[in-house]
Formats: structure tokens, sequence, C-alpha cells
């Protein structure tokens, strides 16, 4: 069933990007749950698996999952993603909302309310945002952080990727070619896999648009008043996260580690930034070693923005032997 999302003039000025390592911790959850996302994961799935509480009752397959899990995220792009901070607001849910929103969860499925489990967290709400809030850490922990830079790394390299597209064709562009059950016409942006049909005008809030390793094979769209309208969308690239990459030995040797491991990491366009964390070398050491590597013509730079991104020349490639 169709969800059209209609965008007025405003709404164009007022579409970005984010990323958010709560909203991906369960998407995480609900890849554990739900067999058809393991395809890409299945080297993760072999993880010890965190108690996730009372969580899987609040995620249904079909249906609402309560929007105060997961707010969408306040930082602007840019800054470094903070858990700690997004887990505090979770915290901070007022019970009665927790309360009506796990009501309308509940409700969506035609889920029996009487049931002890689901009955405790109606009758005490305040216990169940610490309930979940708390299960939500410890699968954060188990599922996400001890991997989070290679996987943050794989979300800014889909932003990078996006805001080209943007750049090149619009939004048009950048809609049409974000997962194959989104279409843009005519100002507006249609769902083609919702849960339920209805169309939203966004009223000058625009659309906030959420790369996810975990989200395969879907598109989620969410929040409701006050928060932003978000399409949470597959980031491309997804099975790199899992990859563990090592330059060839010789090529190691005739650039140095360093220099042979950033050079086999650009598969995408990526920033300084990004490569310093996604190998864990200072900011400082990562541009010494690009100036090299664009000084012999095995990588590329332009400007986008605030950022300067690097790109692998085909020489680069070539030499890689790929």
């Amino acid at each position: 069933m169709p969800l059209r999302l209609r965008f007025a003039e405003a709404d164009l000025l007022r579409c970005r990007f984010a990323v958010s390592p709560l909203c991906e911790t369960h998407e995480a959850v609900r890849t554990l749950l739900r067999p058809a996302r393991h395809g890409y994961h299945q080297a993760w799935l072999g993880r010890t698996r965190p108690d996730l509480g009372p969580l899987p009752l609040l995620m249904p397959v079909a249906g609402y999952t309560p929007d105060f899990l997961g707010p969408p995220p306040a930082a602007p792009l840019g800054r470094d993603p903070d858990f700690a901070d997004e887990l505090a607001r979770l915290r901070a849910t007022d019970p009665d909302a927790a309360r009506a929103e796990m009501s309308r969860s509940f409700a969506s499925t035609g889920a029996d309310t009487t049931h002890p489990a689901r009955r405790r967290l109606l009758d005490d709400p305040a216990a169940a945002v610490r309930a979940l809030a708390d299960a939500t850490e410890r699968a954060w922990d188990a599922l996400v952080a001890p991997r989070w830079d290679r996987l943050l790394a794989v979300l800014e390299a889909d932003i990078d990727e996006r805001s080209r597209r943007v750049a090149a064709g619009g939004l048009g562009a950048l809609f049409d070619g974000l997962h194959r059950d989104l279409s843009w016409d005519g100002g507006t942006l249609t769902l083609h896999s919702g849960s339920a049909s209805f169309a939203q005008d966004l009223a000058g809030r625009g659309l906030l648009l959420m790369p996810s390793v975990f989200a395969w094979p879907e598109v989620i769209s969410g929040f409701a008043a006050p928060w932003q309208p978000t399409v949470i969308y597959p980031a491309l690239g997804m099975a790199r996260a899992w990859e563990i990459r090592r330059a060839a030995e010789p090529l190691s040797r005739l650039l140095g580690p360093n220099r042979a491991a950033l050079l086999s990491g650009l598969d995408e366009p990526t920033s300084t930034t990004a490569l310093a964390r996604r190998h864990r070398l200072a900011a400082s050491t990562v541009s010494a070693h690009l100036a090299v590597l664009r000084d012999a013509g095995l990588v590329t730079a332009r400007r986008q923005g605030l950022a300067v991104l690097y790109r692998r020349t085909a020489l680069g490639t070539a030499l890689l032997g790929q």
C-alpha cells in the first residue's frame, strides 16, 4: 500500500541527511529478529546475542514501532553522532507519551494487551522506558559498538555519493535512485511498500534521510509530529561493513602499510575525517599520506561543500590489481 509524502517549496529547502547510532542499533535488533534480512550479515550474526528485554514486543514485522525508541538525530551532519546523547533522549521520554505509543503499537497488530509482558509495559511506562533503554544499550554494546567505526564509514560514504547525485541531477535524481520501492513524481515521494495507504503533507518540515547498514531489503518511513518525517534506506556498499580488507604485501612494501591501506579502502569518495576514523590514524597523518598518493596520480581530490573527498584513480585501481 502506498505512502505518499507531498512536498511544498519550503520542504525542498529542508531535506537533510543524518546518521543515528541509536536508530542503527534498533535496525540491528530487527535484523536479528527477521531472517529475511540476514543475507548481508551472516558473519555478524555469529556474534553473541544480547538480552533484548522487551524490545521485540515493540518491533512488529508489520505495524507501528513507537517513535520514542529512536527519535531522529538532532545533531547536524558533520558532527560525530554520539550514542550516549541519543540514549539520554530515549531515557528522558515522558511516560504518558510512551504509554500512548506502546498502546498504538500493540493495537496496530491486534496484540493481546492482557498478556503479562505487555501489561507490565503499559501499567508502568516509566519502568518500561528504563527497561527499553537498558536493552538498547546492551544491543549497542554487543552488536554495533565493536564495528561502529566501519559502519559509520559506510554510512558516510553513502551520504557522500548521494550528495554528489543531488549536485548532478537534483532531488529527483536522488529520490529515483534511493530504493526500488520509492518513486518521485510531481513533488510527491511515494513509498510503494508501506504498511498503510495514506498521503502526508510535509508542511514545511522537510524530510530527513538516513542510510542504514541493517535496513536492507526494506525502506522505512516514520516519525509522527513533532518529529521531522524520516526515510531510512539501505546504504550503498553495506556488505563492505563486514569485509576485512588488507592491501597485498608487495603493495605495502612499495607504498608503506598506511598508504596502501588508504588506497585499498577508497572504493567510494571519502573525506579525510572518515578515513582517519576508519583506519584509526590522526587526520594530519592521513592528509600527509593522501598528498603523496595524489602527487603520484593514485587518488584525486574534489571539494564538495565544506569537505574534500578523495577518490582512487584508474591508475590506483590498476596498482591494486582490481
